[in-house]
């Protein structure tokens, strides 16, 4: 079983240090120490030859994803912290690295929040430095892979929801995109694999019990007489905790889940046909025991009337060292012809470490050092009405911090208020150090929302930097270059514009017991008749009647509503609205 004991020096610096012995035992790789990007050494070339594409997330779930940078796979992957998300930045990093002006880049996800919120921050923040720069709009896809179907959010609705969560298919994606990537395959050629592979792999995993983290140890411990089933790759809860059962009866339960679940049903109506079957190491199991689950799923595919074509049995994507395995089927196409070129790509060789048929090569090309940030001269400038603004926002801040904070301790996490604190804070300080250039209003918003990516975490944080930078842009298309050119309307219409940028990034909307019920009717107002009055008021009645909504998005859909309590986020930015209203009055 898992122990809280470990190979570590400081756990701060474990991650990073881990992928420095990465690229020590394999030449054909190079690392940002700084961002913490993996990437081939070759880059430069291969940019000029073929789409690129990475990968990326929390660390802890290794070889996923720095060991599958290589020829025939991904060209570089980025790395967060243990079971934590990269920062937008760091992934903005990665994309000016990896990016092909001549065939374009894809960026391959895992369905989780902090993913989907931060790589989808940095796509944007690449899109407005080419805009910025007088280029087109940059050749850039983004795939989410949600391949689980051992825990579906009960919350999820017709408008999407929290969704499936990304495990093993994602290597799944990332070898049969690479390899079309590698094959000379147009963008969204490369794409369409991608998103063929998304839509037909299922995934289900099974623990013996949680995987103890570096610096934390074990987050809970089953019991010598459980097992579960569905368990995340952090450790978050599966749908059902039993007794061990002999492994020739527990794996084909595991394949038949798969082949019963509702996704899987969904996308394959014929009760027969070819697979591809991953059989994955969790982190913890003996190669032994992997052997015996490998010859079981595959004997449990063929009672289900599946051929498994292709068998794939190793360690891919762990949960750190959580004792469990996962297994995956990818449904290929009935037609001889498509299926006969997919499996052409899987048999593809792919020159990473963490594929199991790896090809070690010579160093094909020299470091690649030109990952810097455009070149866009910035000067700060003071105003007068942009500093009133942030003061008297910042004030507000300071005053309802703390009934913020208890909404977000009954409903929450508790750190809503002090989050939100943090980042007002930071913005008033810049101003009061005129750091900001607050005589172009594109390019204060751009500035501020560094800012608060800096000084603001949680999800949260990376809303307001979502909105910022999708303001910013709607500004540079309004090709408002002053603040004289501005008025409250057309404030209004770029704040919808940047609510459209947001969504593309979440499924909360208005109704679903977020800071978009509080944002959504001050734009909606705003653009509309230009009142701040007006849509200040709709904004406060957009957060009070958070107070009877049912949450659907974020930590709230995992507490039980209580009745009158408004919802923290939305109670937050009225706050800061109250302040912005009030300096313009």
């Amino acid at each position: 079983m898992s122990a809280g004991k470990h190979f570590v020096s400081d756990p701060k610096d474990l991650v990073r240090n881990s992928l420095s012995g990465l690229v020590s035992a394999n030449p054909h790789l190079a690392l940002d120490e700084k961002e913490k990007v993996t990437y081939v050494k070759d880059l430069a070339m291969l940019r000029t030859k073929q789409v690129t594409l990475f990968c990326g997330g929390g660390s802890g779930h290794e070889p996923a994803h720095a060991g599958f940078v290589g020829h025939g796979m991904l060209t570089a992957a980025v790395s967060g912290h243990v079971f934590a998300s990269p920062t937008s930045s760091q992934v903005l990093s990665c994309l000016r690295r990896v990016y092909s002006e001549e065939h374009g880049t894809l960026v391959v996800i895992k369905n989780y929040t902090g993913d989907v919120l931060n790589f989808g921050r940095a796509v944007e923040r690449f899109k407005s430095e080419s805009v910025n720069l007088g280029k087109p709009l940059p050749k850039v896809a983004m795939v989410v892979v949600d391949d689980d179907v051992g825990v579906v959010n009960p919350n999820d609705d017709d408008e999407g929801g929290v969704g499936r969560r990304g495990l093993a298919g994602t290597v799944l994606v990332n070898k049969f995109a690479g390899a079309k990537a590698a094959s000379g395959g147009s963008l969204s050629q490369v794409k369409e694999v991608a998103e063929y592979v998304i839509s037909n792999t299922f995934t289900i995993g099974c623990a013996l019990n949680a995987a103890s983290v570096p610096g934390q140890g074990l987050p809970r411990v089953l019991g010598d007489d459980e097992i579960e089933i569905g368990m995340g790759i952090h450790n978050e809860p599966g749908f059902e905790t039993k007794k061990p059962q002999p492994a020739d009866i527990l794996i084909p339960s595991l394949v038949d889940h798969i082949v019963n679940s509702a996704p899987f049903k969904r996308a394959h109506t014929a009760r027969t046909g070819r697979v591809i079957l991953m059989v994955n190491n969790l982190g913890a199991t003996s190669n032994l025991e992997l052997g015996l689950v490998t010859k079981l799923a595959v004997d449990a595919t063929r009672n289900c009337g599946l051929e498994s074509v292709r068998v794939y049995s190793g360690t891919y994507m762990t949960g750190l060292a959580m004792p469990g395995v996962s297994i995956s089927l990818l449904v290929l196409p009935e037609d001889e012809t498509h299926r006969n070129e997919l499996l052409a790509l899987a048999d593809q060789s792919a020159q990473c470490p963490g594929w199991v048929n790896q090809t070690w090569i010579e160093d094909a090309g020299c470091t690649d050092e030109s990952a810097r940030a455009p070149a866009v001269q910035v000067k700060p400038a003071s105003n007068e009405t942009w500093e009133k603004v942030i003061a008297l926002a910042y004030r507000n801040v300071v005053a309802d911090e703390p009934q913020v904070t208890l909404l977000d301790q009954l409903m929450g996490d508790g750190d809503c208020g002090q989050v939100l604190l943090s980042g007002a804070t930071a913005i008033n300080d810049a101003a009061q150090s005129t750091q900001l250039p607050l005589n172009d209003p594109a390019a204060a918003l751009a500035r501020i929302s560094s800012i608060v990516e800096d000084a603001m975490g949680g999800t949260s944080g990376i809303i307001y930097c979502l909105f910022l930078d999708g303001l910013a842009q709607q500004l540079r298309s309004l090709n408002v270059a002053d603040n004289a050119s501005l008025n409250s309307q057309l404030w209004g219409q770029a704040m919808l514009g940047a609510l459209d940028t947001l969504y593309q990034y979440t499924t909360a909307r208005p109704g679903h017991r977020t800071l978009i019920d509080a944002l959504e009717p001050f734009a909606s107002t705003l653009a509309k008749n230009g009142s701040l009055e007006q849509a200040l008021d709709a904004a406060d009645k957009g957060a009070a009647a958070t107070a009877h909504m049912q949450p659907k998005r974020g930590r709230a859909v995992y507490v039980q509503q209580k009745d009158n309590l408004a919802d923290a986020g939305a109670a937050g930015l009225v706050s800061v609205l109250k302040g912005i209203v009030s300096a313009l009055q």
